[in-house]
């Protein structure tokens, strides 16, 4: 366990030596969060809801989605597809241990550096600007804080996922892209679940891209309350278990690939 947690030191590290970078980063997520903010007072105009929610409720939803989103969000699948491109998995696969373990926890030292260096001000600097409405309620930071620590479990396996298929693709950047914009699109970062059709809801419930922003950002937001709550936490936590089936099947075959490669 030492050696995991010293990867997440020593990414950490790495990420506050180009800190610079996340500083303007906060600037482009107050952008956009500011044109969320001006789009949807266009849309409400005089509605004082719309499915159930106020536009304060809206304005704080998107705020908490994207900077959620700088904690959860990290590049581990294009790092494996570019270690496997350029031969480094070789070495990393003989080093004394997981390699994909590995991989998260440098994912969660990059998340833990942006929570403290990105989320954490970019919310001071748009609640400056625009009106957001924080609760004050202890049990809904405890419960939305589980959140998102789940929310980065799930985002990191789909991420490892893609990561393990360029063993076999051998390039996968398409596959990537085509990645990213599927989960900003359903997992609620763009758009509330609740917004999309009902036939939409239904099986968006069979996937876990709802885990990653939507259920946080409705916690935070108390669009979900009581039993909704645990519904959610138990979503993402069921997901965050079925997802390890795939990743222990895929590295397995993955493996054996990369020996055919070598031979």
């Amino acid at each position: 366990m030492a050696k995991y947690i010293e990867m997440i030191r020593i990414r950490f590290l790495m990420m506050l030596a180009y800190r610079t970078n996340y500083y303007s980063g906060i600037l482009i997520y107050s952008i956009n969060i500011g044109a969320y903010y001006f789009l949807w007072s266009a849309i409400y105009g005089d509605k004082s809801s719309i499915q159930g929610m106020s536009v304060l409720q809206m304005t704080t939803y998107v705020a908490v989605a994207w900077m959620a989103r700088a904690f959860y969000f990290n590049n581990i699948d294009r790092e494996i597809a570019m270690e496997i491109k350029e031969g480094k998995v070789a070495t990393e696969l003989i080093r004394p241990y997981s390699y994909l373990g590995m991989k998260t926890m440098q994912g969660l030292g990059e998340g833990i550096f942006r929570l403290f260096f990105f989320s954490l001000p970019g919310m001071v600097i748009v609640g400056l600007l625009f009106p957001l409405e924080l609760t004050t309620n202890v049990s809904t930071w405890g419960y939305f804080a589980v959140s998102i620590v789940l929310s980065f479990i799930i985002n990191s396996e789909l991420n490892l996922i893609a990561g393990i298929l360029t063993f076999f693709t051998l390039n996968n950047e398409g596959l990537l892209r085509a990645k990213r914009f599927v989960i900003d699109l359903f997992s609620g970062l763009i758009l509330p679940i609740s917004f999309y059709p009902a036939w939409a809801q239904e099986v968006m419930k069979y996937f876990p891209f709802q885990g990653i922003s939507y259920i946080p950002s409705m916690i935070f937001t108390e669009g979900f309350r009581g039993q909704a709550i645990i519904d959610g936490l138990m979503f993402q936590l069921m997901w965050s278990l079925i997802l390890l089936v795939p990743i222990q099947l895929l590295w397995k075959a993955a493996k054996k690939q990369l020996v055919i490669q070598g031979g």
